[in-house]
């Protein structure tokens, strides 16, 4: 008996039989998938994890079952089930092959062979021992699903049953760690959803009472700026749960309407500026936050937590003193780190953390790719032969890239840099740059406009503070993933979290990244799933990579690859320095550099590979890792050539090499890499594996023209040699299986007239495949 028969004969009717899929509130989900496997480029994912059986009662996956086919041992599938009862929380794990039950208690650790399997009501006893009557009530209510449109992912259940089992269990504050891009807004409005139906609120709480839980309650999501709470608003909407006129937008226009702030409502949502904003009668301050009784909401959700609500010295901790009765959550994407240890000793440990790793992993997230980009102009002593425009030059004093666009400014530097990734770039993709100051802004979106090959007066716009409405008007249209323009937008701080926009495929880094909260802040923008989107790019012009070699990132610490810079301009003998401006007093140098200068500024770019669990590679260590996985997929350079002369075989080596973390882009990075940019991916696989010389395609088609030529004459060879040039311009994919309609409508017009030019579909296809045979023999063969 196979494994699909042993599920459908022995295990389905065993679980029937314990009343799973019968007693109310109980199901079984069958091949559930967990993950959605890693994005590894040209569409293609990992394998995606797949649990056989899942035991769901009251809203809560209980135990993860693996099967095997009725002759295998029982435990055979035991480590695959504990593995995914830990991601998803799973109490249990349980392994079968139909004849016998086998558990693990992942709690305890506890583990042995059943007599059977276990009733719903037996598990929930067992994971649940200590009687809860807040978590009954929460399991009871089930989630939105905007119609059929949101399916919770498992670590989004796993997100909201740890703050409702915190809640039910008395906690007044409770933290979530959760990367960015991955729904901390929906989570937060389920569980509101959930504390609103099941008639939680601080009166009947922590045990409810008949007469107590008839309440619902009020709920506060504070943010820290408009565009934040406007979407946590539309994200709330959006699920239907709330009755009309339920959600309340709190801002200084609805206040001077209503004389007050509003009161009638079940979800509020505000910034935490608006809040600290008011006067009394008599001109004195008085936060409009003030008009309501401190335990006016009982559940208060703190957007991006980590950017000062919880600081001691920050006046917005004040709102959340006042309103200290309420249940206070804090949603934040950094895990705890010096700079933001009073959040965490505000909130207390997370009760559930998802990192972007993870997320990158699962294929919940976007991977990404960094350039990193040197120049010769990356510090500046200034010498004679440049004019000092504006201001007074410290001679001397080496200006270093916290300086520039604040202290000094060079617009020949910035011009160059901007020159450089527009070169980089695919100036149709969606595009975010981050520059140092607002006017360092306004003129990188001026240069990006004088080079863009787009003309549009809004292609490049700038969205920072200063932009008001009209800005905030550009930022949603760029959401907007139907509409092409703006397609770049330069900002300095205003961008740096929380904004969604799935489309975005570049982020230039052109101001110094202080903290490594403000760096995954900013690598979070780039994250969030599109479809046909495999990666995005960063564009390092300030060493940001360094942030990667940091303890606190998804990984452990490597020493980041060193990048090369290109020659220096002489410098001259250091002089005495002039002393510094008195603190509090700023002014700008402004330098116009040298005739000739500006055109010896070179630049350096260089790529880092990213491995599966998260941590940074060099170019040197992503190929020693390639070359010690080689040896699983061919073994000798025969080997090889037969398997990549062939379609289907070939394509099943790179599927290998997906596997195991390899996806063609960064092979294509590695040929950049070996300088094999015009050679064919075998060149660059055979000389990772046998050190064999590259060769460019055409170099390998003008080597075997004849040989093929040879074989193939008339019309073949005419449609042959038509394949050929398709090949040497854009690579091996040109000869795949599924290319050949289309290489044949693009020659003869339509496939019959193929047909009649070539003979019967077999007889072109022996030849399409025939002919790879003889372009990848060595050098020499006959």
């Amino acid at each position: 008996m196979n494994e699909t028969q042993t599920r459908a004969e022995l295990i389905d009717p065993a679980l029937r039989a314990a009343g799973w899929g019968v007693v109310e509130g109980s199901r079984v989900a069958r091949e559930e998938g967990i993950t959605l496997g890693r994005l590894q480029g040209a569409g293609t994912r990992a394998t995606r994890e797949v649990a056989d059986f899942l035991l769901v009662y009251r809203g809560h996956t209980l135990g993860v079952i693996e099967a095997k086919k009725r002759a295998a041992a029982v435990t055979e599938g035991l480590s695959q089930a504990k593995r995914y009862a830990a991601k998803i929380r799973a109490r249990f794990a349980f392994s079968t092959n139909g004849d016998g039950v086998y558990r693990a208690d992942m709690e305890t650790g506890v583990e042995g062979a059943l007599p059977g399997w276990p009733t719903p009501a037996d598990l929930w006893g067992e994971a649940f021992a200590e009687a809860n009557a807040w978590r009954d009530r929460f399991a009871a209510v089930g989630l939105k699903d905007k119609g059929g449109l949101w399916t919770p992912r498992y670590y989004q259940r796993n997100a909201i049953n740890a703050v409702l089992e915190a809640i039910a269990s008395g906690e007044r504050r409770v933290l979530l760690t959760l990367a960015t891009g991955t729904g901390k807004t929906s989570i937060a409005a389920q569980i509101a959803w959930k504390l609103y139906e099941s008639r939680w609120s601080l009166r009947s709480w922590p045990t409810p009472g008949d007469a107590d839980a008839s309440r619902r309650p009020r709920v506060l999501f504070l943010a820290d700026r408009n565009i934040l709470a406007n979407q946590a608003f539309n994200e709330f909407d959006s699920f239907g749960a709330f009755p009309d006129g339920g959600l309340v937008r709190i801002n200084p226009r609805e206040i001077s309407k209503k004389g007050g702030a509003p009161k009638n409502g079940s979800v509020f949502f505000t910034i935490f500026q608006t809040f600290m904003t008011g006067e009394d009668g008599e001109g004195n301050a008085s936060p409009v936050f003030g008009d309501y009784p401190p335990d006016f909401f009982d559940f208060i959700v703190v957007d991006e937590c980590h950017r000062g609500g919880a600081k001691d010295e920050s006046t917005w901790r004040a709102i959340l003193e006042y309103f200290s009765p309420a249940v206070q959550l804090g949603l934040t994407a950094t895990p705890k780190r010096e700079i933001n240890a009073d959040t965490y000793a505000y909130f207390g440990e997370p009760v559930y953390v998802y990192s972007l790793k993870e997320g990158i992993n699962d294929g919940f997230l976007t991977p990404f790719k960094v350039v990193q980009v040197q120049t010769t102009l990356d510090e500046y002593i200034w010498t004679p032969d440049d004019d000092v425009v504006e201001g007074e030059i410290e001679q001397g004093r080496r200006y270093t890239e916290s300086d520039f666009n604040r202290v000094i400014e060079i617009a020949a530097r910035e011009r160059k840099r901007v020159e450089i990734f527009m070169g980089m770039i695919d100036q149709r993709e969606k595009t975010l740059v981050f520059c140092a100051t607002q006017d360092h802004t306004l003129a990188v979106r001026d240069l990006i406009n004088q080079m863009a090959t787009q003309k549009h007066p809004d292609y490049c716009v700038r969205v920072t503070a200063q932009d008001g409405d009209e800005g905030e008007r550009f930022l949603r249209v760029f959401q907007d993933n139907e509409k092409t323009l703006p397609t770049v937008l330069t900002t300095s701080q205003k961008l740096s979290t929380g904004v969604d926009a799935r489309n975005i495929r570049n982020i230039v880094l052109m101001r110094p990244i202080n903290s490594m909260i403000e760096f995954k802040q900013i690598i979070g923008r780039g994250t969030r799933l599109y479809d046909g989107k495999d990666y995005f790019t960063i564009y390092d012009f300030v060493k940001a990579y360094e942030h990667f070699s940091d303890p606190e990132w998804d990984g452990e610490p490597v020493e980041p690859e060193p990048v090369v810079p290109a020659p220096p301009r002489p410098e001259p003998e250091p002089k005495e320095p002039t002393p510094r401006e008195p603190p509090g007093r700023r002014e700008r140098v402004r330098v116009k550099l040298a005739d000739g200068k500006e055109r010896t500024i070179q630049h350096m770019a260089s790529t880092s590979f990213w491995s599966p669990d998260g941590t940074p590679m060099s170019a040197t260590q992503f190929i020693e890792r390639l070359f010690g996985d080689l040896p699983a997929l061919f073994t000798s350079e025969a080997q090889l050539r037969e398997i990549w002369s062939k379609p289907d075989t070939r394509r099943a080596l790179l599927a290998g090499l997906e596997e195991k973390g390899y996806s063609r882009e960064q092979l294509a990075d590695v040929a950049r890499v070996i300088d094999a940019e015009r050679s064919d991916l075998f060149d660059v696989l055979a000389y990772i594996a046998f050190a064999l010389p590259t060769m460019s395609r055409e170099e390998r088609v003008r080597g075997r023209r004849g040989m093929i030529f040879a074989r193939y004459a008339g019309k073949q060879s005419e449609f042959l040699d038509f394949v050929l040039g398709h090949y040497i311009e854009q690579g091996v994919t040109e000869l795949d299986d599924e290319k050949l309609p289309v290489l044949l409508v693009l020659k003869y017009h339509a496939v019959e007239d193929a047909v009649r030019e070539l003979g019967g579909v077999p007889t072109i296809r022996d030849a399409f495949v025939g002919f790879q045979r003889y372009l990848y023999q060595p050098d020499g063969a006959a």
